[in-house]
């Protein structure tokens, strides 16, 4: 499993720093994760204040 941010994104950047794989950069609009360096460890899911950062399948 990884970790994916959907288009409820606000682009707060609250997770970014709270990824301790660095797996997530700032997109054009929203923010992104790179599935191959998740960790599924759901840190960012914990800080999302709008619940955009949902576990999904590989």
């Amino acid at each position: 499993m990884a970790y994916m941010i959907t288009e409820e994104c606000i682009a707060c950047g609250a997770c970014e720093p709270e990824c301790p794989a660095g797996a997530i950069s700032e997109g054009d609009e929203i923010y992104a994760i790179d599935p191959q360096l998740c960790t599924d460890c759901g840190s960012c899911a914990d800080v999302c204040p709008v619940d955009a950062c949902v576990s999904k399948e590989k």
